[in-house]
């Protein structure tokens, strides 16, 4: 039935996105989360019929696969690891071994809404699971200079919402959320980047068009990103990191 293989296929994705992170470490997962956002972008502008939100996904590869990576991600980033395991644990105890009436995509949905504790987090399950939702989020300049505390960079960012229909038409919407903001010393997802590259990594409020984000540290970037891991559906992945140049 619709949204079958979201309760298959996509909690198998995350299991081994999962043991990634755990092997080597979060700041190694842009290379993968930027590779499923990439096939899942590619595979929606070939899709012959109709894209479904992920609560009704008909078997589609790039739905469940690629994009329910990035969605499940961005859920255990934003409620929390061990919230999502004690969902998918419920979840499993409830239909293990038990026939009719089997379980649907709606009942996976409602335990982690039941791990959801504000309206933000609630409304993000929605946004990831029975909605079409595209971000643009980008970085246009990012300027650092020295005072006597340290280096202050400054980042223009343009940002924008979108909710898509099955057939690709898109209607903006309200973005007002707190997105990651980043400053490392070499481009995330490239080479041998780790966690000795980030400088900063925090949470900033992110709202339409845009607005200039103002980031301390006691050590110089080299680049400057919004959402650089990768962890929303955007729909340029390319242009979210950029270098730092001097002021």
């Amino acid at each position: 039935m619709q949204g079958g293989t979201l309760t298959s296929e996509t909690l198998a994705q995350y299991s081994a996105l999962m043991v990634m992170k755990r092997m080597y470490g979060e700041d190694k997962i842009r290379r993968f989360l930027k590779y499923e956002l990439d096939n899942y972008l590619s595979g929606r502008k070939g899709e012959a019929i109709e894209e479904q939100p992920l609560n009704r996904v008909e078997n589609q590869q790039y739905v469940h696969y690629r994009k329910g990576a990035v969605a499940m991600y961005l859920l255990q980033e934003r409620l929390g690891e061990e919230a999502v395991n004690r969902a998918l644990a419920r979840f499993v105890a409830k239909f293990r071994f038990k026939g009719a009436p089997y379980l649907r995509s709606t009942d996976l949905i409602d335990e982690f809404r039941k791990e959801a504790k504000t309206a933000e987090q609630q409304q993000l399950i929605t946004d990831l699971f029975e909605r079409i939702t595209i971000y643009d989020l980008k970085v246009k300049d990012a300027v650092v200079r020295r005072d006597r505390n340290g280096w202050v960079t400054t980042m223009t960012v343009a940002a924008g919402k979108y909710y898509a229909d099955g057939k690709g038409a898109e209607t903006k919407t309200r973005l007002a959320e707190p997105i990651e903001i980043g400053l490392f010393t070499a481009r995330p997802g490239i080479g041998a980047f780790a966690q000795k590259d980030v400088i900063v990594m925090q949470r900033e409020p992110v709202r339409d068009g845009e607005q200039r984000i103002v980031v301390r540290s006691a050590k110089k970037p080299a680049f400057a990103g919004v959402d650089p891991y990768n962890y929303y559906v955007d729909r340029n992945s390319d242009d979210n990191v950029l270098g730092v140049t001097d002021n």
